[in-house]
């Protein structure tokens, strides 16, 4: 920390002085950013000692840590914050009360990049339409950046000056301090209860969605959830996305006399649901905004379908791990609220069930405040045990319980994944089990018991392959 008479002397330099609030990978590249754009800036965390204290611009002196110091905060001209912390925390409340704008780094990158924006949202599979519209633009040959909540800031992306395309995933805490964002196309991917703790209902957590909306030039929608549909003009350019077959222009599902499912554009079949990769109704959803939203970015279809055919998914969301024992074991660790954990039953629950299969469903953490009874009419139907882990997991149990759960789905308190994996060797033996499928896909935060939700995946994981291990041992 610089001393106050340092700080004082620096903040008399001049006006303008940017204040970066919360120096985790974003917060770092906005104080680079900012600083090679030749801006005073200072930057404050509530850690005594951030990790990346290091790695600061040297010209950077003023650096107050151990709490976010609220008279520095006074003393901004604008103040960009880290999604992590929120806005009601007191010195940026205070700020704010002051009239000090307050701007997250995707504000900055809007006002600087040139290229058009492709920008996502929604509770549930950003990630994965995000990377999978990334990776059909680059493999049609377009100059592709991809960042934002994805995991690689999306200042970063500005190195790059021929960029002809951002595409960015954006979560509910980087849209509520962005005004005007003006992507070429945006859309809100889906709603489900999420980050209440924060946005405290749903109100604010749609309000704040839905801030991607503003000067969009385009808009891609979900049919099946009303919730995403923006109030923006009529006239603008839209697609729909949905499980039922589609309008003229829009895209949507087609199943055939055989029984087969399609990707549609309207009454034209597309690629056939086998040919996938990726499995269950909820990818043939991802699979379809993806297509959509390459579609108003100006992407070939051709170009797109060859790129879904050949896409896996991504880590820890519903990803296949191995079979073992005749059952196979996903890792959705991903899944960390109830509206995805619900996709994923869902999704891969229909896949098995033709074959009078059930799921095994790996649920708990920390819970974050949710109902979690919500899950009960589609654990009710595609899962026959229940298996609780985390701290949350008794309450789950009792939320479930109370939503009128079937008598026929067995339920088990493990406490841990090493507790629960020797559940499933006792429950999937039993000559009576219909179990042809395991699925981690928890409904909660992990940081009860991990670092991180891919932590708790690469465990999953782990345990899984030891289980593989042993069987071709045996």
């Amino acid at each position: 920390m610089t001393t106050n008479t340092a700080t004082e002397a620096l903040l008399h330099k001049g006006s303008g002085l940017q204040v970066v609030v919360g120096l985790g990978q974003s917060g770092l590249s906005v104080a680079h950013y900012l600083a090679k754009q030749g801006y005073q800036v200072a930057v404050t965390d509530a850690q005594a000692a951030p990790k990346l204290a290091d790695q600061l611009p040297a010209e950077i002196e003023i650096r107050q840590f151990g709490a976010i110091d609220a008279d520095l905060l006074q003393q901004a001209a604008r103040i960009i914050i880290s999604p992590g912390i929120s806005l009601e925390t007191a010195a940026v409340a205070a700020a704010r009360q002051a009239n000090i704008p307050v701007v997250s780094d995707i504000q900055l990158f809007c006002e600087a990049c040139t290229a058009p924006i492709v920008a996502i949202t929604g509770s549930n599979a950003k990630s994965t339409v995000t990377t999978l519209v990334g990776q059909m633009a680059a493999d049609a040959g377009v100059n592709v950046g991809v960042g934002g909540n994805i995991g690689v800031p999306a200042l970063t992306l500005l190195a790059n000056p021929d960029m002809e395309l951002a595409v960015l995933e954006l979560s509910s805490f980087q849209l509520e301090t962005v005004t005007n964002l003006g992507a070429k196309v945006a859309t809100v991917l889906n709603m489900s209860p999420d980050h209440l703790d924060r946005h405290g209902d749903m109100l604010g957590y749609h309000q704040a969605k839905h801030r991607i909306f503003q000067g969009a030039k385009s808009v891609m929608i979900n049919r099946e959830d009303a919730l995403t549909r923006p109030l923006v003009a009529d006239n603008l350019p839209r697609i729909s996305t949905g499980i039922h077959a589609p309008d003229k222009g829009q895209y949507g599902l087609i199943t055939d006399t055989e029984g087969q499912t399609y990707l549609a554009r309207g009454t034209e079949r597309l690629l056939s649901a086998d040919k996938l990769l990726i499995k269950g109704r909820h990818n043939l959803l991802n699979a379809q905004a993806a297509l959509a939203l390459g579609e108003l970015a100006g992407l070939p279809l051709e170009s797109m379908l060859t790129t879904l055919q050949q896409f896996t998914g991504l880590e820890h969301r519903c990803q296949y791990v191995a079979n073992a024992a005749g059952i196979d074991y996903f890792n959705d660790s991903k899944g960390t609220n109830i509206g995805s954990t619900m996709a994923a039953i869902e999704g891969l629950g229909a896949v098995y069930a033709p074959k009078d299969g059930k799921l095994l469903l790996i649920l708990g953490g920390q819970g974050k405040g949710q109902q979690f009874g919500e899950l009960t009419p589609f654990i009710n139907q595609y899962v026959s045990q229940v298996l609780f882990i985390g701290e949350d997991g008794p309450q789950i149990e009792q939320h479930l319980k109370a939503a009128k759960l079937s008598d026929d789905v067995a339920l088990h308190q493990c406490q841990t994944l090493e507790n629960a994996f020797a559940t499933i060797q006792q429950v999937t033996t039993s000559s009576l089990s219909q179990v042809q499928a395991v699925l981690l896909s928890p409904a909660c935060a992990s940081f009860d018991q991990y670092s991180g939700y891919a932590a708790r995946g690469d465990h999953f994981s782990q345990l899984v392959n030891q289980l593989d291990t042993a069987q071709s041992e045996a």
